[in-house]
């Protein structure tokens, strides 16, 4: 991986964050990002996130990993957009919270350029390059979705670049990623900003730390979590279900009195709480 030439389409806080700890690893000679955004190019140049900016043709020529840092309704046809400009050997790679489009992204590529889906759990309510970090990712799971179609080397050698940026990788199918996501990811976004959104409005100057960090999702761009809940909706659906009838124990437990059921209700939530920070999750 040493002196292979990166390329970042979309360099915000993710694909940002990939091009620093690529940096900082050894594992990028160059780094090349290109984004809609000319504000977000300008801070990404001045941070020394990327080397140079480019088009997508120039970006894509002659690298060796494309990162694609977009939302997830925009993967597909970047992937299609920037195959034909890459040379053989080239391996294609999003940061995605959904992966139902894996299928899609890797079929009719051109020979010897292969597309394999990621997803780096990490990120923050904050979005752009002022926020990117090489550390982003230290300690953090990646999930590689690889396909029955997928070439165990590519998939080896993807999940030796996300391992040299201090990641621990894990592989799953798209279908069993987008289902355990949109438990551990999507859903929360969903409570969060139903929280932050229903409480009424003469209350708001009452609130505290702990409806700050309950809320904290809410505050994520709403256009990229509209891409993401539409790609995932089933998934989505499913956890919205599951939540609502874990509310309404908690509300039978208040309505009858029933203090053991609440109690219990009470221990689960922090069980799982404390068991995800110390890190037995």
């Amino acid at each position: 991986m040493p002196g292979e030439r990166l390329a970042i389409l979309g360099v915000g806080l993710l694909g940002g964050s990939v091009a620093l700890a690529a940096r900082a690893a050894g594992v990028a000679a160059e780094v090349v990002g290109c984004d809609r955004s000319p504000d977000a190019l300008r801070v990404a140049l001045d941070r020394g996130i990327i080397d140079r900016s480019a088009t997508l043709q120039e970006a894509v020529a002659g690298a060796d990993v494309v990162v694609i840092a977009v939302p997830v309704d925009r993967v597909v046809a970047l992937v299609r957009e920037v195959a034909p400009h890459c040379r053989p050997g080239t391996l294609l790679t999003d940061v995605g919270s959904t992966k139902g489009f894996v299928r899609e992204a890797e079929a009719g590529l051109p020979r010897g350029v292969t597309f394999v889906g990621g997803h780096p759990l990490a990120g923050s309510e904050k979005s752009g390059p002022d926020h990117a970090r090489a550390d982003l990712f230290r300690g953090r799971r990646v999930i590689l979705t690889p396909t029955e179609s997928s070439d165990p080397a590519v998939v080896a050698r993807l999940a030796a670049f996300w391992s040299a940026l201090g990641s621990v990788v894990q592989t799953m199918t798209p279908e069993a990623h987008d289902e355990a996501v949109a438990w551990t990811s999507h859903l929360p976004h969903l409570v969060a900003s139903a929280l932050a959104g229903c409480v009424p409005q003469e209350f708001t100057n009452l609130v505290a730390t702990g409806f700050r960090d309950t809320t904290r999702l809410a505050s994520s761009d709403p256009a990229l979590w509209l891409s993401i809940l539409q790609a995932n909706r089933e998934a989505v659906l499913a956890a919205l279900a599951g939540f609502q009838g874990h509310l309404e124990r908690l509300e039978t437990a208040l309505k009858t009195g029933d203090a053991s059921l609440l109690n219990e209700l009470l221990v689960q939530g922090k069980l799982v709480r404390d068991n995800c920070l110390d890190g037995s999750c």
